[in-house]
């Protein structure tokens, strides 16, 4: 096997146009890992942080890695080799995984390229959907699980002092905001599998297939807004979040939760509290036992996921220009030859 491999660098921060195609040392394996030979990238916003520099951070937590590095963290492949101490995958198996995440996400966890080495913790069983899709699921999927399904682990929570608070689904309503993104088209059928009635949110041209993914309620954004006319909620999952996610407020009965997927910069907790409302948040983490299990409705059908488009690796740029240009349908996927 050559010692040296094609991938997507960062030599420096900035734009979609700092991604370099180009050769690089093929990655060896430490104790507990296992080497994949890449066959698609599944990309999520902290890519395009990280290849940013995390420019909306303040300067203390903004990152200082060592050049060059590779993004991504999310892929599907197939086991090149594996440590002697890995058990439960041998060479040939068809895998998937969320690589080193948030162990991480200030120097990438080096998916955009055609070898990565897992620790065989993060990794599971494809599912028997392709690469494409395998790899588009990781991330978002995992956000969707860790929110609304299960936590999965003990690890302090960074955003809140108590662990992430998990609210009953069943015969319950639960409104989805960005429900056509990654997380957002994943989250309406995770709670519409566990019995929620599930009220979906997103631009119009998301419509037909949030019905077809199971959507009870269809609300096009641009049109009207949702905290104007929804009420009685049990659950909101914002899979935008800001500083703007409290407007949910009104729409949540008391007793109510609010899940803020992206909770930087939210303030209204003294709010939320005086009007019986949660609001609860977490830090996605790598699992490949949550993975394995979210694998079994993958295969059956009861969830499946949406593509927004395709790259090669080599145009992983041109993936980050696509990411920019906002208003995406599910997840873009970098397909390694």
């Amino acid at each position: 096997m050559s010692e040296t491999m094609k991938a997507a660098r960062l030599h420096a921060f900035g734009g979609p146009d700092v991604l370099r195609y180009e050769d690089a040392p093929r990655p060896t394996l430490a104790a507990g890992e296992v080497l994949v030979r890449v066959h698609a990238v599944g990309l999520n916003p902290p890519d395009w942080y990280l290849r940013d520099g995390y420019r909306s951070l303040p300067p203390e937590w903004q990152p200082h890695p060592a050049f060059p590095l590779i993004l991504g963290s999310d892929v599907s492949g197939v086991v090149a080799a594996l440590d002697d101490g890995v058990e439960g995958f041998s060479v040939g198996d068809e895998v998937y995984a969320m690589v080193r995440f948030p162990q991480n996400v200030m120097e990438g966890s080096k998916a955009y390229a055609e070898y990565v080495s897992v620790p065989a913790s993060d990794l599971a069983r494809k599912p028997g959907i392709d690469h494409v899709h395998a790899a588009a699921a990781p991330m978002s999927l995992l956000t969707a699980w860790q929110f609304l399904i299960d936590l999965g682990h003990d690890e302090p929570n960074p955003f809140q002092s108590f662990t992430h608070a998990h609210a009953q689904l069943e015969g319950r309503t639960v409104l989805v905001n960005g429900a056509g993104g990654g997380v957002g088209h994943l989250a309406v059928q995770l709670a519409k599998w566990k019995g929620a009635r599930v009220i979906a949110v997103a631009s119009g041209r998301n419509e037909a297939l949030m019905r077809e993914l199971g959507a009870d309620q269809f609300i096009d954004y641009t049109r009207t807004a949702a905290d104007e006319i929804v009420r009685d909620v049990d659950v909101v999952l914002d899979a935008v979040g800001g500083p703007d996610t409290g407007r949910f407020f009104r729409t949540l009965k008391r007793g109510g939760s609010l899940y803020p997927v992206y909770p930087l910069d939210f303030t209204g907790h003294a709010e939320a509290e005086t009007l019986g409302i949660t609001v609860s948040t977490t830090q996605v983490r790598s699992s490949g036992a949550q993975l394995a299990e979210a694998a079994r409705l993958l295969d059956d059908g009861t969830i499946r996921i949406v593509v927004d488009s395709i790259f090669p690796l080599a145009d992983a740029a041109r993936a980050h220009e696509r990411a920019a240009r906002g208003n995406i349908q599910g997840k873009i996927v970098l397909s390694v030859a």
